[in-house]
């Protein structure tokens, strides 16, 4: 589709369905005005997904995502700045701050991120408009999160990333390579070749 006014920088895309994709092009600078005008519900569907290191029960974790400001971010390339994901998530409100995930050891970006909103209405515009567009070449995933606490921003895997990583048997350049543990069983594999 053809977008007549802006920059490259004015395109994303939205998923319709689980399994296509659509474009939307439109002028950003009023994006959070015009999101409001079109949705009408103030609330967006929780995902399944729970945080198993969540101090608290169901219950609770539930409500307080129900309230959030606060999106995890996921499959991010291990190279994406804050700056990219500042540039991406502003297009749909006033982001408070941003928390990129970092390898527990190495403390490098270890590929995702926490975007705070100021509002609940900007992080639902968020949900509903970045979630599944592409940066830095990478098709992203935003979920609910119950708020940012210190020490959540380190990966849980053993070797210092996320334990997603740690089982991922195809070579991802944007994220490290091989899973960690499929490298450790290729270098097993390898006979000397002295």
């Amino acid at each position: 589709r053809s977008c007549r006014s802006g920059s490259r920088s004015e395109w994303t895309t939205v998923p319709s369905s689980p399994a296509k994709v659509t474009w939307l092009c439109c002028d950003f600078s009023t994006m959070s005005a015009k999101l409001n005008a079109l949705t009408s519900d103030s609330y967006i569907e929780v995902s399944q997904y729970r945080d198993q290191h969540f101090k608290g029960n169901r219950y609770e974790q539930e409500k307080l995502l129900k309230q959030s400001n606060t999106l995890y971010v996921g499959n991010l390339s291990f190279y994406t700045t804050e700056e990219q994901v500042h540039e991406l998530f502003s297009k749909c409100g006033d982001v408070k701050r941003i928390i990129i995930g970092l390898d527990k050891i190495k403390k490098t970006a270890c590929g995702f991120c926490f975007v705070e909103y100021y509002t609940r209405g900007d992080a639902e515009n968020a949900m509903r408009f970045v979630n599944g567009t592409r940066l830095d070449d990478r098709i992203i995933r935003t979920d609910w999160d119950a708020g940012f606490k210190e020490g959540r921003q380190y990966g849980r895997g053993k070797s210092g990333g996320q334990v997603r990583d740690e089982y991922r048997q195809d070579y991802d350049p944007a994220r490290g390579g091989y899973g960690k543990l499929a490298q450790q069983h290729r270098s097993t594999e390898r006979p000397n070749s002295f």
